[in-house]
């Protein structure tokens, strides 16, 4: 489906979401043209309509009553196979009395040429590509044969008289009766084609009075039950009906030729290494997260806001403000930790710029710079495994280590940093805070100078903020 909208020079995929609900919700990658995209995959159709208010066409590969839950799907293409016939009835009656139409079951899915392709209709590419599908057209028509369509296609690409333009295509695979709101296009009874319906001259054209014998064409649709579903009173039903009818496709009139932009030839899709999806510079302006460079000045979102954008793409006010503030409060250490000696050292002994900051870079660890990411590691994994902050303490004394973020200043001589951090009342949930600050009270109690220092706060601050920021999804 993606090829196919990339032949046709669509400008984004006609696909917007997948639903797999067995793997969680993640990212996945997918070839557009030599390129590649990423699509979001959910695990439920109502996760996928909140999140896209646009969608109005469903695939669907399994089950299909859910489809009918949400009134903003209005097509719905059912690809699964053996669906029985009161099943197939009760769909039916779904989709008249909710105005949706449906394609299938049983159904290989549908082309409209130059627009869109709806599951593996037409086969392979090649098989897309060669009789021009990927161009807008002037001959509709509803198959009940994927294979009889593929030959239908190249026909009409190849004889010289013919039209070669093909417009909206579907083609239908589904079990008698069909369910498919389509089936009101059949000529049977000739009433459901009259010629107040039809908008376009069309013709129609069949091979079956060129055997002598009854043909089974590989598909049990092709058989016929009653008069009615003969070649004859199917080519008579559409004669009365205003369609062209003609002896031989030969016959078939011909229809105005305009030039359209056909697929890239002798380009080859390959995998990249990655897929850049916060900033870009292949257009003239660099962009962060869509916004162009010269709007974030034109706006003055801040610092914060920009690394909001490189880091969440988007973010709300509150963690802005958050990421700011912590910006000022940790822009110089001083030369009292390992990092900044080290890098004072190299510069006075006359290193280079890169020499001197990989030398202070080296330093972060645990102990220092670290700090930060391991005292988020060792709060979140107390408070989710359910420790309550004494036994917390308990097992870190037990395992004879260290708890990061608690430790430097004392009861006496608190960090100002640290209240200042503490202060910040925007947050939606202070959860793990409150039980930092909670641990705080136990280890104060067995030595005054085991307190929450700036390394610590911030760090749980921030878990609080990944989690509530609505840009990240627990697990995902």
């Amino acid at each position: 489906m993606l090829n196919f909208d990339y032949s046709c020079g669509r400008q984004a995929p006609s696909v917007v979401a997948i639903i797999y609900p067995l793997g969680g919700h993640h990212i996945q990658k997918f070839y557009w043209g030599i390129k590649e995209t990423l699509l979001p995959v959910y695990t439920s159709l109502k996760e996928v309509v909140s999140k896209h208010p646009d969608v109005d066409l469903l695939i669907r590969l399994l089950e299909y009553l859910e489809c009918f839950e949400h009134e903003r799907i209005k097509a719905i293409a059912l690809i699964a196979e053996g669906v029985p016939e009161r099943h197939a009835r009760e769909i039916l009656w779904k989709t008249n009395s909710k105005g949706v139409l449906i394609i299938g079951p049983a159904s290989v899915g549908g082309i409209k040429p130059g627009c869109f392709r709806i599951g593996n209709s037409g086969g392979m590419m090649d098989n897309v590509i060669a009789p021009k599908l990927y161009r807008p057209g002037s001959v509709g028509y509803v198959s009940k044969s994927g294979s009889m369509s593929n030959e239908l296609n190249n026909i009409l690409s190849i004889v010289p008289t013919a039209p070669t333009r093909l417009s909206p295509l579907v083609v239908i695979v589904t079990p008698e009766p069909p369910s498919s709101t389509i089936s009101s296009m059949r000529p049977t009874p000739s009433a459901r084609c009259s010629s107040s319906s039809i908008k376009k001259p069309s013709a129609i054209g069949t091979c079956a009075k060129k055997f002598t014998t009854e043909v089974q064409f590989g598909h049990a649709g092709s058989m016929a039950n009653n008069y009615l579903e003969t070649v004859d009173a199917k080519n008579r039903a559409m004669s009365d009906a205003g369609f062209v009818v003609p002896d031989t496709f030969e016959a078939l009139p011909p229809c105005p030729q305009k030039e359209l932009r056909g697929p890239r030839a002798g380009l080859i899709s390959k995998p990249a290494a990655f897929i850049p999806t916060i900033s870009d510079e292949c257009g003239q302006e660099l962009l962060y997260t869509g916004m162009k460079i010269p709007e974030v000045f034109r706006e003055v979102i801040g610092l914060g806001s920009v690394v909001s954008l490189i880091w969440f793409k988007a973010a709300p006010s509150w963690a802005t403000q958050f990421i700011e503030m912590v910006l000022m409060l940790t822009a110089d250490y001083g030369a009292a930790v390992s990092g900044a000696t080290n890098t004072i050292v190299a510069t006075r002994a006359g290193k280079g710029l890169i020499s001197w900051l990989a030398s202070g870079l080296l330093t972060i660890d645990s102990r220092f710079g670290g700090a930060l990411d391991e005292a988020a590691s060792m709060f979140l994994d107390a408070r989710d495994t359910d420790l309550t902050p004494c036994e917390f303490v308990d097992q870190a004394r037990k395992q004879n280590k260290l708890i990061s973020g608690i430790n430097i200043k004392s009861v006496n001589n608190p960090d100002l940093r640290v209240e200042l951090v503490k202060e910040f009342k925007s947050f939606p949930s202070c959860s793990l805070l409150d039980y930092a600050l909670t641990v705080k009270k136990v280890t104060t109690a067995k030595k005054d100078t085991l307190i929450l220092n700036v390394d610590g706060c911030i760090a749980v601050c921030f878990v609080n903020l990944l989690r509530d920021s609505g840009a990240f999804i627990r697990g995902g």
